[in-house]
């Protein structure tokens, strides 16, 4: 080699930049989206905790709770959530319809685990628990409606990404929204995991 040549100019592949992987970028800006939305979960919890026997003369938990409806509920968002991933399955077979389907069958399980919430909600305002009754029922009301407001959104994605899936098929963009998607429903399974146990269970003991 000639002095004063420069190393890298017969082997410049070596030194190159690979293309950015979109897709894993993107997937991995949602997952820290997701960790904030953690910390959310974390502050309502930790407020729960703290406010969970202030009941200022008002409904005990007792009189608010429904197990049967919180185990059915329970059955159908995880359902719901088997469902979405049945569905991804779909995706990485190429089959379109199957993906479809699944995702049908999670968009009921959902709207019939909101609607319940909503009935809950109703018949409890309807007999005067309200949140402005006691700091309890606040935090009763924001941790559980914080929860149903995600799956409301969720519910939504999916219809959005049926249409999509409908229309344009697996696309770059779609398979991006769809593992998004995916990630945002498992996510409130998890987050019910925790509702059920330290809104319901712990409160029961």
């Amino acid at each position: 080699m000639a002095a004063g040549a420069d190393p890298t100019r017969d082997t410049p592949e070596l030194y190159s930049e690979s293309p950015p992987d979109t897709l894993s970028m993107r997937t991995f800006g949602f997952w820290l989206y997701m960790l904030g939305d953690s910390l959310i979960f974390t502050a309502l919890f930790v407020s729960y905790g703290v406010l969970q026997n202030n009941y200022a003369g008002g409904p005990t938990a007792s009189a608010v709770y429904t197990p049967f409806h919180f185990l059915f509920e329970s059955v159908l968002i995880y359902f719901s959530v088997f469902s979405v991933a049945m569905g991804m399955r779909g995706l990485a077979r190429g089959k379109r319809s199957a993906l479809m389907l699944w995702f049908c069958l999670a968009l009921a399980a959902g709207g019939i685990f909101l609607g319940i919430e909503i009935y809950d909600f109703n018949s409890q305002v309807a007999l005067g628990i309200t949140p402005l009754r006691s700091a309890f029922l606040s935090i009763y009301f924001t941790v559980v409606g914080t929860h149903g407001l995600h799956v409301a959104v969720g519910l939504l994605w999916i219809v959005v990404m049926l249409f999509q899936v409908g229309l344009k098929g697996f696309s770059a963009a779609v398979i991006q929204r769809l593992l998004c998607l995916e990630i945002f429903w498992l996510y409130q399974g998890f987050i019910w995991a925790c509702v059920f146990t330290f809104v319901e269970l712990w409160s029961a003991i």
